[in-house]
C-alpha cells in the first residue's frame, strides 16, 4: 500500500464518524483532501452537511466538489473537525501547519465538540520535533520574535536551525498575512512546555503544537486503519 491509498484509507475510516446534518470543520492538507473527495461522493448522493475550511486552499477544493461551506462567523460551534497532522504522539499531542494553515486549524478544531486527526503510519512518533515546528508570527518585528523564540529554545534545552519559510522565489505568507517560523528541534522532550512559553511572546501569534485538543486518531497503515486514543 502506498503513502496515497494509506491516506485514502485513514479518510474512508473518518467519515464514518460524520453524521449527516453536522457542522463539520474540514482540514487542510494531502490527507485532508482525500477526505474531501470522499466526502464530495457522499454529498452528491444526499448526504447533508455543513462546513467550514480552515484554509482557502480547502474551501477552493471544496468548492470544486460540490461540498457546500459557510464561513465560521455563520457557524461559530461545530460538530466536529477532521484534519491531518504532521507528526502525533501517543498522548495525541500533534505539530501540525506543514501547509501553513495551522492558525485557522487550530481556531477551528476549538471551536468543535471534537477533532479527529487522519493520518499515516508514518507520521507516529515517540516523541514530537523530527518535523520542523512552523511557529506563525506578525510580520512586524519578525526579528525580535524570531529572537525571543530562539532564547526561549535555549532555556528549554532545545537547538536547532530556525528559518523564515520561504515560498519560491520569496517569503511564504500565510491566510491570515503571517509569516512562519520553522524550527528545527529535532526532539521536543517536553512539548506542553514550549506551548505555554511560545503562547507568551508577543510577536507569535500560533504555534503548530496541538496539545489536549484531539479526540481521537485514525491511523492507516499496510494492514488497514486502526484508532488511536489518549
Amino acid at each position: 500500500m502506498d503513502a496515497r491509498e494509506m491516506k485514502i484509507k485513514a479518510a474512508a475510516a473518518a467519515l464514518d464518524y460524520v453524521e449527516d446534518g453536522m457542522r463539520l470543520g474540514i482540514g487542510t492538507g494531502s490527507t485532508a483532501e482525500e477526505f474531501v473527495r470522499l466526502l464530495a461522493e457522499k454529498v452528491a448522493s444526499g448526504f447533508r452537511i455543513e462546513g467550514v475550511p480552515t484554509s482557502e486552499r480547502t474551501a477552493r477544493l471544496c468548492v470544486e466538489l460540490g461540498v457546500p461551506l459557510k464561513s465560521l462567523d455563520e457557524l461559530p460551534e461545530l460538530d466536529l473537525t477532521i484534519d491531518g497532522a504532521d507528526e502525533v504522539d501517543g498522548r495525541l499531542r500533534l505539530i501540525k501547519g506543514g501547509g501553513g494553515a495551522l492558525l485557522r486549524e487550530k481556531i477551528v478544531a476549538c471551536a468543535s465538540s471534537r477533532m479527529i486527526v487522519i493520518a499515516d503510519e508514518t507520521k507516529v512518533v515517540d516523541t514530537l520535533g523530527a518535523f520542523k515546528l512552523p511557529i506563525e508570527v506578525n510580520v512586524f518585528g519578525l526579528a525580535a520574535t524570531r529572537i525571543a523564540v530562539e532564547k526561549l529554545a535555549a532555556r528549554l534545552g532545545l537547538s536547532g536551525e530556525i528559518t523564515v519559510r520561504a515560498s519560491g522565489d520569496g517569503t511564504f505568507m500565510t491566510d491570515g498575512g503571517h509569516l512562519i517560523l520553522d524550527a528545527s528541534f529535532g526532539r521536543i522532550p517536553d512539548a506542553d512546555a514550549l506551548a505555554h512559553e511560545l503562547n507568551a511572546i508577543p510577536g507569535v501569534v500560533e504555534h503548530g503544537l496541538f496539545i489536549g485538543i484531539a479526540s481521537l486518531a485514525i491511523i492507516a497503515g499496510a494492514a488497514g486503519a486502526r484508532v488511536m486514543t489518549a
